[in-house]
């Protein structure tokens, strides 16, 4: 201490009277609380309490004013269920490049949020090892954290894991345990668009069922119910694309007449994050996140097909028929004693799901609220399909191999 001040003493001598009078009014400046008898003083005490008063749950910005960036501190630590899924690796990449502390909850291998963590700076996406079934270790991943984000869902039933537990319990053990932790100031629930208790889809009936549950237990809560959500690693137009390259033709249920409200993943990601970044506005409330356009499942496949350059070939499959197909495995699912694969093309919730239209309710909150304006389709958000072109990204069925990279 003596050293210091000696140096300090040395440093003022050598300066002139200006610069050492502006040094001075800089440190006071920048010590605004200090006084001779150090942090003791009225003003001293007053900024004290100002800067670390907590903050009242659901009222002003969860997000503190900074510089931004993954170096920054954001004031979020989010604990993320399903980030490992397909959103999540979006939603983690926009919470940890705003500066946000991101906490990882995982079942399976090590390897599994491997691709998350360069997503954020040094110790800032932290993977933690849970189980579903187990509270406790549901409570450790949500210990630190102020904000709880549920992507966890299913289209499919497995025999470990059925709709009810998954869509619906899941979500409702989470938002009680959210609720018993105090701290929590935001609630983030993923369902889907369409969500209703009249669905013919038993998925979309659970996600209904898990909403009300969801704002019985955390009433501040904010419901998000995205469209079909397109994007690389999406679970529709690759699997389309795989079906289309592997047998030649795509099988259309019902002639691909219902029309639907796909939406790129980035855009669901961003009015999540928005959610988090206003005044406590969106708290208790419903968003249908839908694109800027409605296809009918018929032009979404026209689209794949112009996307990966292969001539279009469908095959019409009646509802009755398609449901026939799909019906074995949901009837041997837990009566034979391996598990069954796993449904693509023919799933019956997905084939229940699209035999109606599933679009954005005219009186819905949707991306304009969150100040949003959704990409559309073509273009960008579906380029990656061209990793299915023959011949490679510059070529395909459609295109002749012969003609120059400089031509197409």
């Amino acid at each position: 201490m003596q050293s210091a001040a000696w140096r300090r003493h040395l440093l003022d001598h050598h300066l002139s009277p200006s610069t050492s009078a502006a040094i001075a009014a800089f440190r006071s400046a920048s010590q605004p609380g200090l006084t001779p008898q150090g942090l003791c003083g009225a003003d001293g005490a007053r900024y004290m309490s100002s800067a670390r008063a907590p903050a009242v749950k659901g009222s002003g910005h969860l997000v503190r004013k900074g510089t931004g960036g993954r170096s920054s501190v954001s004031g979020i630590v989010a604990t993320v269920f399903g980030a490992t899924g397909f959103l999540g690796r979006y939603l983690v990449h926009q919470l940890a490049k705003m500066g946000s502390q991101v906490l990882v909850p995982f079942r399976g291998s090590e390897d599994c949020h491997r691709h998350l963590k360069i997503m954020g700076d040094l110790g800032q996406i932290v993977p933690m090892k849970y189980h579903p079934r187990d509270v406790d270790s549901i409570k450790a991943v949500m210990a630190k954290s102020n904000v709880v984000v549920n992507l966890i869902g299913r289209e499919y039933e497995t025999r470990n894991y059925s709709f009810e537990e998954v869509n619906h319990h899941m979500a409702e053990q989470l938002a009680m345990i959210a609720k018993e932790h105090g701290g929590i100031m935001r609630f983030i629930q993923v369902s889907c668009l369409g969500a209703s208790p009249s669905s013919e889809s038993r998925m979309l009936r659970t996600k209904a069922a898990g909403e009300e549950s969801i704002l019985n237990e955390f009433p501040e809560a904010t419901i998000m119910r995205p469209a079909t959500m397109i994007g690389t690693e999406d679970r529709i137009l690759n699997r389309w694309a795989q079906f289309a390259k592997n047998w030649g033709f795509l099988p259309l249920v019902g002639g691909g007449t219902a029309k639907i409200q796909p939406v790129y993943v980035i855009d669901v990601a961003a009015a999540i994050v928005n959610s988090l970044k206003d005044d406590g506005t969106s708290m208790g409330k419903i968003y249908e996140l839908g694109g800027p356009e409605i296809y009918t499942v018929h032009e979404l496949a026209e689209l794949m097909y112009e996307t990966i350059r292969e001539w279009p070939r469908y095959v019409n499959v009646p509802l009755p028929v398609a449901r026939a197909i799909a019906s074995p495995r949901e009837m041997l699912l837990n009566k034979v004693p391996f598990p069954l694969p796993t449904p693509s093309i023919f799933n019956l919730d997905q084939i229940n799901a699209f035999s109606v239209d599933n679009l954005v309710s005219e009186d819905a909150l949707t991306f304009e609220d969150l100040g949003i304006m959704p990409q559309k389709l073509k273009g960008y958000p579906v380029e990656y399909l061209m990793s299915y072109r023959k011949g490679g990204p510059s070529f395909g069925s459609t295109v002749s191999e012969k003609m120059r990279s400089s031509e197409m």
